[in-house]
């Protein structure tokens, strides 16, 4: 076993420990559970978050005991980066592996367990979502701002970012499902554009995103920020529903 704790609850390592080891018997499930299973656990008196990811495939376990970080680790590491960074996620609290000689078997990620007013999904799904356009051009800011600190969230989707109403009244945003990040220097426009690209299928979205970004980004015109956003959109969801449509057409072969 590989266990590490934030060094914030290393009074409490036994007591984590012992909560993730009775996962599988304790706890309320969070979401449907598909791939990764999420459950929520009181812990002292605050609600905690603690992910299990799905066992993976054979050579996967041996990358991820050998060669590669699991996404447990990456997930813990990369949530202490975030908040160094001054970037909101989860309180990061720790992560587990457990192995055998075939590799990796199980592995969990704990965090706080944030409860968000909505997430960027509810703004795609919902026209008319109170203040609406006001979330939409503060969380253009937000992605901005990660950009300018060179995070590329590559799994910066519609449900991987909680947003909060704050007591000024403005919005705050907390990244989650962090296993997938990279860090730069800097960021390319072409880089940036394609980071923007899997959050809404809807055009007018794309205009709105676009003349907010292009309020802080000068190396380019809104004109060419809207042009390449709307590119790149379009070229994913095109991708996206072709690999649907694949997908259903498998499933039909199968039956």
């Amino acid at each position: 076993m590989n266990f590490k704790v934030n060094p914030i609850f290393e009074n409490n390592t036994d007591s984590i420990l012992n909560t993730i080891k009775m996962f599988s018997s304790t706890g309320e499930l969070f979401g449907n559970g598909d791939r990764n299973k999420i459950k929520l656990f009181d812990f002292n008196g605050k609600t905690i978050n603690i992910k299990s990811f799905k066992v993976p495939h054979f050579i996967n376990k041996i990358a991820y005991k050998y060669f590669r970080k699991s996404k447990a680790k990456r997930s813990f590491e990369f949530a202490n980066k975030l908040l160094e960074l001054g970037v909101g996620t989860p309180e990061p609290i720790a992560f587990a592996e457990f192995s055998s000689v075939f590799g990796l078997e199980k592995s969990f990620y704990v965090s706080e367990h944030l409860n968000a007013d909505l997430t960027y999904r509810e703004l795609v799904e919902i026209p008319d979502f109170p203040d609406r356009e006001n979330i939409l051009r503060q969380f253009t800011k937000f992605s901005f701002d990660l950009h300018e600190k060179g995070i590329e969230f590559l799994d910066h989707s519609p449900g991987n970012t909680l947003i909060k109403k704050n007591a000024s009244g403005n919005y705050d945003f907390f990244l989650v499902d962090l296993n997938r990040m990279e860090f730069h220097n800097s960021m390319s426009f072409e880089m940036r554009m394609k980071n923007l690209c899997r959050l809404t299928p809807l055009e007018e979205m794309v205009a709105t995103m676009s003349n907010e970004y292009a309020k802080y980004y000068k190396a380019e015109s809104e004109e060419k920020i809207f042009e390449t956003l709307w590119k790149y959109t379009s070229d994913f969801q095109e991708k996206f529903y072709r690999k649907k449509r694949l997908k259903k057409k498998l499933k039909f072969w199968k039956k």
